[in-house]
């Protein structure tokens, strides 16, 4: 059995998390880039020490070694004001999910359910009333994941990324 924990990410974990997401993109653009991710554009080094500097990004570690991210944040797309979601809540009173992030070497070993599950008991623990996220339409995997994790779907928009490639996506709500 693993000494798994999920924790909130320190300035020292920065290195490890930014080879974290090189490996990811490396592998995600030598085969089915399902949340069209980009080595050097997202995520990056810079996402690393953005969501570490506000305190919003969380890693899982196994023996010690960081095998994914999830960051815990206030801040909303623009376009999540387009959807009608089941409660009106206050941004203070959510979190958005994002940079969610398994090492291609513990993919397929329940990690991103432990996230997830990670996200509800900490987003209770303080106070939250909501998880919310979005998702390209078209990655399948992690859609099959939200979905069995309990989260709703709320509706579909384009982001304005202007990206080819990454114009619709949906979004989902898991209450608290």
């Amino acid at each position: 059995m693993y000494d798994i924990i999920v924790r909130l990410a320190e300035k020292s974990d920065i290195n490890a998390i930014a080879e974290l997401f090189d490996r990811l993109c490396d592998r995600l653009e030598s085969a089915t880039n399902y949340p069209g991710w980009k080595k050097g554009v997202y995520p990056d080094r810079r996402t690393a020490e953005l969501y570490v500097g506000n305190e919003e990004l969380h890693v899982i570690t196994i023996e010690g070694r960081i095998a994914g991210t999830i960051v815990l944040s206030h801040d909303p797309e623009e376009a999540y004001r387009e959807v009608k979601w089941r409660y009106e809540w206050q941004y203070e009173k959510l979190f958005v999910i994002r940079t969610f992030t398994v090492d291609p070497e513990f993919w397929g070993k329940g990690l991103g359910e432990r996230l997830l599950d990670y996200a509800y008991l900490y987003g209770m623990r303080n106070g939250i009333k909501a998880l919310r996220l979005d998702v390209l339409q078209t990655n399948l995997p992690a859609i099959r994941l939200y979905e069995k994790s309990g989260f709703e779907y709320a509706g579909t928009v384009d982001l304005g990324l202007n990206i080819p490639g990454l114009k619709w996506f949906r979004l989902y709500e898991k209450i608290i």
